[in-house]
């Protein structure tokens, strides 16, 4: 299960920068597969969903910080536990329970996003 960040956000940033993933971004700025990740290929499939390397995609959330759930492998791989949840001051990076993964997609998930 990915993560998201909720209303109570108060945009610090302190989240973005613990993310392994750069899976969460400013409100309003587009995002992309390709930053912060090490993807060789054009494209890959996640969540049965064709997402290309370098397209840039419309925001998330335009007024507060967002988590980009095609990345986001809360942490598995990298820490114990979700960095941004671990920082966040105001407890707002939750459990996403509309987007349910497993451990091990997780793990499928950081070995795509990582080599």
């Amino acid at each position: 299960m990915s993560l998201k960040i909720t209303k109570d956000c108060i945009n610090c940033g302190a989240c973005e920068l613990e993310c392994p993933n750069k899976a969460i971004y400013e409100g309003g700025k587009k995002w992309s597969l390709s930053e912060g990740t090490n993807i060789k290929k054009k494209y890959v499939y996640i969540n049965n969903k064709k997402i290309y390397k370098n397209k840039k995609y419309s925001p998330k959330s335009n007024n507060i910080y967002y988590i980009v759930k095609e990345k986001c492998t809360e942490c598995i791989g990298f820490y114990k536990v979700p960095q941004c949840s671990l920082i966040c001051p105001v407890d707002c990076c939750i459990k996403d329970n509309n987007n349910k993964e497993n451990i091990k997609y997780l793990l499928k998930k950081k070995k795509i996003l990582h080599n």
